[in-house]
This record gives structure tokens, sequence and C-alpha cells, in this order.
């Protein structure tokens, strides 16, 4: 009697789309798709037909069902959300904090370097908050409303003229009124980190036994794969507290200082100076809490952190904001012949703030060093290991160009030529400010000399690779100048993605000496750079002069800049893609060094992916292949980091476009090295990444050995055909990072990695769980090409053009 025939375990491919915001229904190709499970914001996406495909499953034959996550609304919303591009200070520091070389986690440099890292970006919420005291407390209180000139252009200050003769008219009780607005900034630096904090860290890693298989003698588990990893509730809400008392400390210390300098040199009651000195000493005692806080404990990544921590921590900003109210009081008591005359005292904070965060870069610097010796043999670092600092070096200039940029715009507002000390009517902004603005042409043309170099060497590189383009299309002999430049023309733009370390040093250390030269001359000087330099041959002046209006306009233009390519990133979608690089990247790294950066996506994302395997294996028993583009590659390497063995031989993973090696293994060695990439590929039942020399995000993943195989397939090539032909009567595009899915390689890997998944459901226990990357079936179809030179950066031979060569594809 003939057995009865058993229906085939259903099969899955669930897309993950990278950056662009992609809609379910391009990912699905079908304008009639249903939510399956999620919301508006990220959820898992079908065809309509595909709803109640498991139940059906011999309608899709040996083809998988798909299904669509999209993430993009966790990166994009409505216009408002381009404010967050102001805090991008914020968020290149929590980026250098994850960009330390890959030492062993135990080592103790490590943890000197996430307490540098923390501490400077506490110093960055620090000068956030000094800058927005400078314009309200010293520009508009202190100086233009204690000037007459300058108060009567401006009717909204008439209350708090000094000659008005009104209750507010006092220095003090200006300086009272002005505070409203760094307190008003801290407030809603507050109130978006608590909101975001509550939609993203919240969300719980699903719950299974998140074991692996033992790492290899001398490796470390990978950080991804942990537990904790993607849970970083205590941690940001700890980091929250401290930076928001740090804010209104700030904006305390401001109103103490302006009030001692007078006290101390003015006949005044005792009983004020005595206060005065009381509500000093507890300004230093917060401090120091502050500092502890931040210093004291970093992330907890072998266990979901659930924790409570003490209550000191939590009523730290209360504390600080009763600290600010009894300073407020104190500061607006009556006294009499106090008047506001130059700059507010407690400027020259600017300077020593500067100098603070440069001491804390280079002991990064130094500690990234020492790091990147103890690094396992084969790792590769971004800058030698000193991306790191070079990026702290980064948010920290960028920080004060945005600080400066505001105060002279508003300096002038209020009276023009103040920001370069011509003004009669008020000082203008610390010195400090002018000198930083003077050197920012500086910067801009070492960019443009750098661009023009790149420029010249994409140019060359296009000329010697444009021979060799015809010969990767074996088929085709009628060559084509033209479309031989534009193939080749693609492929050495693609290398520039390579060259970001050598501009991001360049730049970092340029960075470097003009702003310590800045500092210095300012600290000498005390004027701004014009008048500094008159005693000087004439040009010198005029010069500096010219540097400094050019700065002070780029200063206050790049504010604008941002709000602008913020506004039109969230409603233009090839104005997102220009940005979305950088951005995605950037948020896609949890809040372990600043609480006040754009909310990581990832924590929302990466659960989401990892509920979604976990449970429909679970229910289904079927196999799924995990396929990723561009950045989705990395959203779903680390969901298939957080499963447990059981799931993960049910699952293979197809990367395409991916930056999982060439963007993400320099920059971010720790977790995306080789060692990491390689415990990936031995844990994964089995994994494939395309990729193409046109591409200039994505690349290979230099994942190979003799138990395991090669992941990689490629160069791919691009475009699939050279000219016209009776198949193709139409030029093919050139796809670059775009349309992997339409190379038939594509449905090629797809197919063997199902393959594969079905012979380890049947085979024993102990067979399943083993890798079958050594599979002769699980390999890839076919290499594409032969080597014809070495193109920029890529590291790998390769033709010269994507995929081209003699060795082809029969199906090409």
């Amino acid at each position: 009697m003939a057995k009865p025939r058993t229906a085939p375990a259903p099969a899955l491919e669930l897309l993950v789309h990278g950056v662009g915001g992609v809609t379910p229904q391009q990912m699905l190709d079908d304008p009639r798709t249903t939510l399956v499970t999620g919301d508006a914001t990220a959820g898992i996406h079908r065809r309509t037909d595909d709803v109640d495909a498991e139940e059906r499953p011999g309608d899709h034959g040996d083809r998988p069902v798909p299904e669509a996550y999209c993430w993009s609304g966790l990166t994009s919303g409505n216009g408002a959300r381009a404010l967050w591009l102001v805090l991008l200070p914020f968020m290149i520091a929590n980026l250098a904090y994850w960009m330390r070389p890959a030492a062993p986690r135990r080592h103790r440099a490590q943890a000197v370097y996430s307490v540098l890292a923390r501490l400077l970006a506490l110093s960055l919420t620090v000068l956030l908050t000094a800058a927005a005291c400078e314009l309200a407390l010293d520009l508009v209180a202190w100086q233009c409303a204690g000037s007459p000139g300058c108060a009567d252009n401006t009717s909204w200050l008439s209350f708090l003229a000094a000659d008005s003769g009104g209750w507010w008219s006092a220095p003090g009780r200006r300086l009272v009124v002005a505070a409203l607005l760094p307190v008003a900034v801290t407030g809603l630096l507050w109130w978006l980190s608590h909101r975001t904090w509550s939609a993203y860290e919240s969300a719980s890693p699903p719950p299974r036994a998140l074991g692996a298989a033992p790492p290899e003698p001398g490796e470390e588990r990978p950080p991804l794969s942990l537990p904790g990893f993607w849970y970083g509730r205590r941690l940001v809400s700890r980091l929250r507290a401290a930076h928001t008392a740090a804010g209104l400390l700030t904006v305390t210390a401001a109103l103490q200082y302006a009030t001692l300098h007078h006290d101390t040199r003015a006949d005044v009651p005792g009983g004020l100076v005595a206060t005065g000195g009381v509500l000093g000493l507890l300004c230093a005692v917060l401090w120091a809490l502050v500092v502890l806080v931040v210093v004291h404990r970093g992330r907890t990544e072998n266990e979901a952190d659930e924790h409570r921590d003490p209550a000191a921590t939590k009523v730290l900003p209360s504390a600080a904001a009763a600290l600010l109210l009894a300073t407020a009081v104190h500061t607006a008591w009556d006294r009499p012949g106090w008047e506001s005359a130059g700059a507010m005292p407690g400027t020259g904070a600017f300077g020593t703030l500067a100098v603070a965060q440069g001491a804390l870069v280079a002991a990064l610097a130094l500690t990234a060093l020492v790091l990147h010796r103890r690094a396992p043999a084969g790792h590769r670092s971004a800058m030698g290991g000193l991306g790191g600092a070079a990026v702290a070096l980064i948010a920290c200039a960028l920080g004060g160009v945005l600080s400066g940029g505001i105060n002279q715009r508003v300096s002038e507002w209020l009276a023009p030529g103040s920001s370069a000390g011509a003004s009669s009517l008020i000082t203008g902004p610390p010195v400090v400010l002018t000198w930083q603005a003077a050197v920012i042409p500086g910067l801009i043309a070492a960019v443009v000399v750098f661009a023009l170099v790149s420029a010249f060497r994409t140019w060359r590189t296009c000329r010697r690779l444009t021979p060799g383009v015809i010969d990767g299309y074996p088929h085709e002999t009628a060559e084509l100048r033209s479309r031989s430049r534009r193939i080749a023309g693609t492929v050495a733009r693609a290398g520039l993605t390579d060259s970001a370390p050598v501009l991001l040093g360049s730049v970092a250390l340029l960075t470097l000496v003009l702003g310590a030269g800045a500092v210095l001359g300012a600290q000498l000087s005390e004027r701004p750079p014009g008048e500094a330099a008159g005693a000087a041959p004439s040009p010198l002046p005029a010069l500096l002069g010219l540097a400094q209006g050019v700065g002070s306009w780029v200063m206050g233009a790049l504010v604008i800049l941002l709000v602008t390519m913020g506004r039109r990133a969230y409603r233009d979608a090839g104005a997102r893609r220009t940005v979305g690089v950088l951005w995605d990247v950037g948020t896609f790294w949890p809040r372990s060094a600043h609480p006040f950066a754009p909310p990581c996506y990832a924590e929302r994302a990466v659960p989401d992916l990892s509920w979604r395997i976990a449970t429909w294996t679970e229910l289904t028993g079927g196999r799924l292949v995990v396929s990723g583009h561009s950045q989705g590659s990395v959203l779903a390497a680390a969901a298939v980091w957080q499963l447990d063995p059981a799931t993960r031989r049910r699952v293979a993973l197809l990367t395409y476009g991916s930056p999982l090696e060439r963007l993400y293994g320099r920059w971010f060695p720790t977790c995306f090295g080789p060692a990491a990439l390689r415990a990936l590929s031995r844990e994964t039942e089995c994994w494939r990444n395309l990729w193409r020399l046109t591409d200039p995000i994505g690349g290979p993943v230099k994942v190979d050995s003799e138990e395991h195989g090669p992941v990689d397939r490629g160069p791919l090539r691009d475009p699939l055909h050279y000219g016209r032909t009776l198949r193709n009567p139409l030029p093919a595009p050139i796809c670059g990072h775009s349309d992997y899915q339409a190379d038939p390689a594509f449905e090629e890997e797809r197919a063997l990695l199902l393959a594969a998944l079905g012979r380890a459901a049947t085979a024993s226990p102990d067979a399943a769980g083993a890798s079958v990357s050594a599979d002769p079936d699980c390999a890839p179809a076919a290499e594409e090409g032969a080597a014809l030179g070495k193109v920029p950066g890529q590291g790998v031979p390769d033709q010269g053009v994507p995929g081209q060569g003699s060795a082809g594809r029969s199906s090409a």
C-alpha cells in the first residue's frame, strides 16, 4: 500500500530593504499588499494572495513565499524630525564610541575608551547649553539689553532695557529671564530622549535560549550575538538623567559666575556672598555626581538588563533644577549699582571647553592605539585604529561650528558688525568663536583640494579600465568606446568610497592644527583675527578679516543647510538617498555615549526580525531565507546573530549590495571584523553574498575557508549586457547598488540556499547542527569573470569591470 504523500515544508523569503524608504508594494512587486504583523512604523507585509500561503504550501512550487519587512518609518517621518540633524554632533560622538579597534573585550583599555567617549559626549552637551547661554544670557540680556542703542533697535527687548527703569531692567533679573531659553532647550532634549527611549530602546528580545556554538580557540563571542546588545534601556535612562542635569548645571554655573564676579568686587551684604558660596559648593557637588554617573558603569550586553538604577541617579535632574531655581532667586536679588558692560563674565569658558575636548580626543587616540596593538591579526581598522578619535574630533569641531554660527548670526542681527568686533553697540560673541570662524575657509580649501585630487584619480582609473571592458563580454565583439568609458567610470567612482579614511584623517588633522591655533590666538590676542594682525604688513589683516567674514557666514549657513536638508530628506526620496547612508549608519548603533543623539532604529528593527524568524520557524517548521539589501543586510545579519542554534538551522542568509565588510568591518571592527563575520558564517546554516564592482556601498565579505567554503559570489556582471542584442535590443542599465534581484544569480543562489535548508532539515540532529557551507550544492553557482587588474579600494583581484570575463555564466 502506497504511503500518503505529505505536504512539503513551507519556504519563506523575508526581504529587508536598505535606505531610501521603499514601500511594501515596491518590495513585493505587487500593488495589493497586506500588513501581516507590526504597525505603520515598521511591519511585515505580504501580497494579499499570500496571506494564508502556509495553508497552501504546494501553490508556490519550489519558490518561497515573499514577505517584506518595511522599517523605513523608523528613520523617516514628518518634517519636524529634521530638527534631529541639528543634533548631528551628538550622533557622530555616539559613532566614535563604536569605532574602537577589535581588542579583547576584557582588556582594561576597553573600559577606558568607553569612559573617555562618554565624557566627550558629556562635553558636547555642555557646549550646546553654553552656546544657548551665550546667545540668551550674554548677547541678548547682558549686552544688547544693557546697551541703549541696541535695545532701542529691538522693541521686544524694551521691558528688559537697562534705561527703561523697570523692575526687570536689573542685570540679574535680565539674566534670569534669558535663562529660560537654555532651560527650554535642555527640557526639549530630555523630552525627545524620553519619548524615543520608550519607543525604541524598550523593544525586548525574543524569549528564547540565545545560546550558540562555542567560539573558536582565541576568539570571543561576537558582540551582536549577546542577548543584551539591542536592549540599552537602562544605560540610556542613566545617561539621560546625567546629561539633563549637566545642561541645567551649565545654566546654573553661568548665573552663579556672573553674580560672583559682581559680589566679590562690590559692596554687597555679606549674606549674599555667603549664599552664593553655598550655592556654588552645591553646584560643584552635583557636577561631581554627574561625572560619577557618566563614568561609573557602561553597557551590560551579556543579559537584557532590567535592573533599576539607584534613586540618586533618578533625582539628579530634579536636584539640578532645584539648585537652578535657588540660583535664579539669588541672582535676581536686588543689587543697587550693578551694571552690565562689555561681555558677560565667564565667556572664556568656550576656550577652556575647547582645550578640554582636545585633551579628551588625544586620550581617546592613545587608548585606541593601545587597543589596535592588541587586535587579532587580520583585522582592518580605518586609519590604523584612529577612526574613532578622528570622528570624535569632527563631532567637537562640528559642535563648535554650529554653536559659533548661531551666535554670530544672532550677534549680527542685533548689531551689524559685532561679530567682527566692529560694532559700537555691543561687544559681540566671545573672541574664540571669531577665531574658529577664521579657520573654516582653510578646511573648505582642503576638502576642495581633496575633491580635485580624487576627481583626477577617478579619471585616470577610468582611462586605465576602459580598454578591458569589452573583454568581460566574450559573446559581444562590437565595442562602443562611450559605453566602455561609462562602465569604467562607474567602477572608478564606486572605488572612491574606500578613500573616505584618507579624507577623514586629513580633515581631522587639519581641524586639530587649525583649532589649536584658533584657541591659542584668541587667548594671546583677546581680539578678533583682523584686529590682532593690525600691526602686521597690510595684506595679513585683510586676509584674516576676509577669512573671518567668510567663515562666519559659513557657520551660520551650515545650521540652515542642515535643517533644510533634513526637511528635504524626510519629504523627498531622492534627497533622502543622498544623506541616507550617513544617517542610517549613525542611527543604527545604540545610544551608548550620548542619550540626546537620534534614536537607534535597530533596537526596534532587530528584535522585530528575530521575533518574526523565531516564531515563524517554530509555528511552521519551514525553511526561511533572510534576504537583505544594503543596510537591510546589516539588520538581517544582526537578527540572525540573535537567534538560538535550533532556529539558525532553519535559516539561511542572502545578502547583496552589503556594506558588512567594506564599511562596517573597516569602521566598526569590534562588531563586524573578520572574526565576527567568520562566526556568523560558521553558525548560520548557509550564507551567500552578491556584489558588484560598480557598487559604491556593497562589497565582498571576504569569508572563505576550507571548512565552510566561500560566502561571496561575484563580482557580478554589470550591466548584464554590453550592447544591443537580439534578445535585448535596448541598452541594459548599469545598476550599481540597486536591482540585484534582476540578476539571474539572485534566483540561483536563493534556490541553492533553500535546497541546503531542505537537506539540513532531513539530516540527523548532529548533521543538521553543522554548517553546510562546504556542501558543493550550497557553493556559488559560478564565479564571474577573470582578473584584469586592480580597482582601488576593493582589495581583491577583479576584472576592472563588474563580473566581466571569459568565464561568465552560460545563462547570462
